[in-house]
Order: C-alpha cells, then structure tokens, then sequence
C-alpha cells in the first residue's frame, strides 16, 4: 500500500490548487492552503510557477503552502525547490505551515522522490509551525533551533537515521507533535532502537502530547520500548500504526504502565490476532483505539508481513 490520495485539508484550512491562467475570483490569501504542483512534462518549471503565485496572491498573508510535484519530467531533484522557498521567505511573513512533497504514487513512489537538504525551510521561516515531508530518499536534516515550531512529521518509506538523529539533537521548544514514518531497511530506514531512545525519555521535547512511531518493521521492538518509556505518561496520543505490530508488541505494551490516559492509540495496519485485539478493546475502555486494516496474524508467515508504506 502507499500514499493513494491527496490532502483535503492542511493546517485546518481547505486545500486550493494554485494555477495561473485561473479565470475567475480567487480565495483570500489567508482562507485556505495553497497547494503548488506541476504536471508532468509541463513547460515551466517550479521556480516560474512559484514566482507567479507569489505575484498573484498577496504572498503577505499566505498562512499555509502544499508543494506537489516540482519536476517537469524524471522525478527530478528537490533542491532547487527548496532553495526558491527558501528565498523568498521574507515575502511570506504570515506562514505557519509547509508540506513538501504532497504525492501520491499515481505521481510518484514515494522511494523515487529525490529529497535533499530541508533545512533551510527552518531556518528561513521562524515562525512556521507545522513542517510536513513526504518522502526520504537522499533527505537531509541538520539539528537546529526553531522556537515555535508545534508539529514536525516526516512520512518516509525509508527514513534516514541521520534524519532521526537530527531531530533528537534539534532544539524544539514548542514541539507538540512528533510523527515519524520509519520504513524499511531495503529503502533506507536505517533507524535503530538507539537512535530512538533520545525521545522516550521525556527530557528531549518537553511540550510533546503526539507521538508517532509508525510504518517500521522493528514495530513490536518500539512497542516495548515505550511499553516503560517517561514520555508515554504525558502524551494525549500515540500512533503504533502502519508497521509490523504483532500479539508480542501489544502484549509488551499492555503489561508495561497504563495507557488509559491516552485519548488515542493508532495500531492501524497491524498483523494482530482477534483476541489480542479485544484485550486492547476491554484494557482501554475509555481510549480511541484504531485496529482497522487487520493483516492477519499467522505466526508461521513472518516473511509476509510488511509495512503499509515502502516503495
């Protein structure tokens, strides 16, 4: 399974495709999420199309930007993309939220997206608040200081431990909300239980209510590493889902501190048994559960199970 359908809303502002030549009143700068795509083989490139909409709307005022696909042909390079936010940033004083690579597969798998260096969409925007990026082939993070940054998400079939790694050594203040795709090895999720520990001990994002660990073959390891980690205590919500959850990592999360705080568990896409999937049920009377997407539960297929986002 992959990314099979597009946003309809972003920052909680309805989307709105961003074209030139559109005729007609266009919506207040403000009221929605513009979203910036080409289509394949079109004749300009990322650049013009991101200079026309910072002439055509009052760029001033623009809260939220979507970036589809920025390559005319071959699933070029997101550099150059980066680099043209990056420098007009002054002319966008009003963004609060950026997503980078807002994709389906129909587009583009989301291993074949050329990611790079996004950091400086950070560093150019202090006020940004929530940073999305789809895709984690050849991407790139430097730690960094943002202070008001609230929501960091990184959807990836492969996440780089050197991204992970970043982001533990970043400097978030303000950071609520932390979601992590972590993939698989075949595509570069390199990620270990080491790199991960810098966020379970509640030290590191002090602010933090979300956290999402998801989309990982090493699923049922995560699990029982949170099973007993700090953060959990002060978290709202946790998201398990997407990964190679098994009747191992829930049983390790059910015999380790309570979770009936949380508001929300997401185990969505997992490989988890019918009565393992009622005793979460009866344990978290009071908690939002997601169990949808059951993949069954056969112990003697291992080498069948699989993560819900990989090429």
């Amino acid at each position: 399974m992959a990314v099979s359908h597009h946003i309809e809303r972003f920052h909680e502002l309805p989307i709105h495709e961003f074209t030139p030549d559109a005729s007609g009143p266009r919506p207040a700068a403000e009221s929605v999420a513009w979203r910036l795509s080409l289509e394949y083989g079109a004749k300009e490139d990322f650049g013009r199309l991101w200079q026309s909409f910072l002439r055509t709307v009052d760029p001033a005022r623009v809260r939220a930007v979507v970036i589809g696909a920025w390559w005319q042909d071959g699933y070029g390079p997101v550099r150059a993309t980066v680099e043209a936010i990056a420098a007009e940033a002054g002319r966008l004083p009003a963004l609060e939220a950026l997503f980078l690579g807002e994709v389906t597969y129909d587009e583009c798998e989301i291993s074949w997206m050329e990611m790079g260096d996004v950091t400086p969409l950070l560093t150019a925007f202090p006020g940004l608040r929530t940073l999305t990026v789809r895709g984690g082939t050849g991407l790139v993070l430097e730690p960094v200081r943002h202070d008001r940054l609230t929501s960091l998400r990184f959807e990836s079939g492969g996440l780089p431990a050197t991204v992970v790694r970043a982001v533990s050594g970043s400097e978030l203040p303000a950071l609520e909300r932390l979601e992590l795709w972590l993939g698989v090895d075949e595509y570069g999720g390199d990620t270990t239980s080491e790199d991960l520990a810098p966020f379970l001990d509640g030290s590191r994002f002090p602010k933090l209510r979300h956290l999402g660990l998801a989309n990982s073959e090493a699923q049922d390891e995560i699990a029982a590493s949170l099973a007993h980690a700090p953060v959990v205590a002060r978290l709202e919500s946790l998201d398990l889902s997407m990964g190679v959850l098994t009747d191992e990592g829930a049983a390790a999360l059910l015999e380790g501190q309570p979770l009936t705080h949380l508001r929300s568990l997401d185990l969505h896409h997992h490989f988890l048994s019918d009565e393992m999937q009622q005793r979460l049920r009866q344990a978290l009377p009071g908690v939002a559960v997601d169990l949808s997407e059951p993949e069954g539960d056969d112990p003697d297929e291992d080498e069948d199970r699989y993560v819900s986002v990989a090429e």
